[in-house]
């Protein structure tokens, strides 16, 4: 009989280098989105596009990453500042011209030249939206709420995941996420929603600089934690798949403990755009 394969020791090492590299990452990420400065917010987000490029040509095109990342980032960022600039619908025609003009870049550079036209159309749906989001009323929470809910999904996933372990959830591009820790982290994601609306849905009188007044029940708090946790894991399935279509283990090297900038916000790109349109939703009503 074939015997079960042994279950992998807790790296604490790596589990150093996450906490290290939160301390540095989280606080820098609060401070850009609570700050009444916008300018602050749009320099963050265009420095992390820009790096998002530079590691996307180097997993998508490594004859010539360089070309190809230049040709990723300008069109990403042309539809971040018309985003800025009130333009959202201009923002998304740019995003499609962006992606045609980047595979005619690639040509010839790159083996697959749609891999720099799909860079387009990966990076900058989580870019506009990054943007939209906070623009909207109450904005700078909104944003807030999406990066702790991200974040207790990632971390209960990874926790959870690491403690109980069990049955794999896709071992063909992830072998070391769980299903323990898929449902750790929808839970954990879900409570973070429910926390952060409680306050408000709850009539409790806190200081706005302790807690935002959210027009959401908790119902509909606890809906888009799940809905956004599902989000971040999908995005990190996906990113997962993306990596082993290019044989390469990490995105790139940029932050330690997690390897690249995309393997550290993979579950953001989704999770945003199901986050702003949850906020759509309920500027229409939903969830009041």
């Amino acid at each position: 009989m074939t015997s079960l394969p042994q279950a992998r020791r807790f790296d604490w090492t790596n589990l150093g280098l996450r906490v290290a590299s939160a301390l540095v990452l989280v606080p820098a990420v609060v401070a850009a989105i609570m700050i009444e400065a916008s300018w602050l917010y749009l320099l963050l987000i265009s420095i992390g596009v820009a790096l998002l490029g530079i590691e996307w040509g180097g997993m998508s095109a490594p004859r010539s990453p360089l070309r190809v990342a230049a040709a990723v980032t300008a069109a990403v960022l042309a539809a971040l500042f018309l985003t800025h600039l009130q333009h959202p619908l201009w923002a998304w025609i740019a995003m499609v011209v962006g992606a045609a003009a980047a595979a005619l870049v690639a040509r010839g550079v790159a083996e697959r030249p749609a891999d720099a036209a799909f860079g387009v159309i990966y990076l900058a749906p989580a870019a506009i939206c990054l943007v939209w989001l906070r623009m909207t009323n109450q904005g700078q929470w909104w944003t807030l709420m999406l990066f702790l809910v991200t974040w207790s999904a990632d971390i209960g996933a990874f926790a959870i995941g690491s403690a109980l372990k069990g049955p794999k959830l896709w071992p063909r591009f992830s072998p070391n996420k769980t299903w323990s820790g898929f449902f750790g982290g929808l839970v954990c994601a879900s409570l973070m929603g429910v926390l952060i609306a409680a306050p408000s849905a709850l009539n409790i009188d806190l200081p706005r600089a302790v807690m935002p007044a959210f027009s959401l029940n908790l119902w509909a708090a606890a809906l888009i934690g799940v809905a956004v946790g599902l989000a971040t894991m999908a995005g990190d399935l996906w990113e997962s798949a993306l990596k082993r279509r290019f044989g390469v283990k990490d995105s790139g090297d940029l932050i330690p403990g997690h390897g690249g900038l995309l393997d550290r916000v993979d579950g953001l790109m989704f999770a945003v755009v199901v986050m702003a349109l949850a906020r759509l939703a309920n500027q229409w009503g939903w969830g009041h």
